[in-house]
């Protein structure tokens, strides 16, 4: 999709072109290949499918981060297994909320953040592709942080999360996420639930969090906590789409 007339491209087609890219520079016939959750991801797992139907790609089987992915992936003919059968996976493409400058990222703001770093984590490469609009100096006032919580004693939970060392300096609030758990604006009045059963809490920062690694581990380590969106160290490769055009 090449930017002849010099128009601005859409978010949208940000997205599509980054998405695209990642498919074709990392996934070859014979993979096994994570598919991420999100706007984003979503063009990335188009493209599988659109390769697979064309026999570009071959004895492709796919890997999805939640119940949306799967839903797609097996309208567009996508082989699917689990994590229970493949416990080792080629490339996993997937988006994110934030970016740091040392690729540390923010994921979740979609609500699939344990079976994303779940997959993520047994992947050799993990292509993290996003639009510019996700580059931030340092995580936190830009993104609210998800955390993955058990309904067991949630408010209680919450209010632990609030208090971590590394957590409370930089807070706003701790807002548990209502309505759907695939958006984190409040869009109903039930407690949003994840495909996993849990409840999700979003962390929303007035400062940069000056130790992402250490609230990772302090959040990891908190009883009740299932896992958070912070990935820290993961991502091989970050592809972004910018006015410029695609860079890595």
């Amino acid at each position: 999709m090449a930017n002849t007339a010099g128009v601005p491209l859409s978010q949208d087609e940000l997205k599509k072109l980054v998405g695209y890219k990642s498919v074709d520079d990392h996934v070859q016939s014979g993979m096994v290949v994570g598919l991420g959750t999100g706007s984003t991801a979503y063009f990335a797992v188009e493209r599988v499918g659109q390769k697979l139907k064309s026999g570009e790609l071959k004895d492709v089987i796919c890997i999805p981060t939640s119940v949306r992915t799967k839903e797609q992936a097996e309208s567009l003919g996508i082989p699917l297994v689990t994590l229970n059968e493949k416990s080792r996976i080629d490339v996993s493409i997937d988006g994110a909320d934030e970016v740091d400058p040392d690729w540390n990222l923010v994921k979740g703001g979609g609500g699939a953040l344990l079976r994303e770093k779940m997959v993520e984590i047994v992947s050799d490469k993990f292509i993290c592709i996003v639009d510019e609009s996700k580059l931030c100096s340092g995580l936190g006032p830009g993104f609210p942080l998800p955390v993955e919580i058990t309904p067991f004693c949630h408010e209680h939970t919450l209010r632990v999360v609030a208090g971590l060392p590394a957590v409370a300096p930089y807070l706003k609030e701790a807002v548990l996420r209502m309505g759907s758990s695939s958006t984190n604006k409040p869009d109903g009045d039930n407690i949003a639930v994840t495909d996993n059963g849990n409840y999700i809490v979003d962390l929303h920062f007035k400062e940069t969090l000056k130790d992402a690694p250490a609230a990772a581990a302090q959040l990891k380590n908190t009883v009740g906590v299932v896992d958070h969106g912070l990935f820290i160290g993961m991502a091989t490769e970050v592809i972004v789409a910018g006015k410029e055009g695609v860079y890595v």
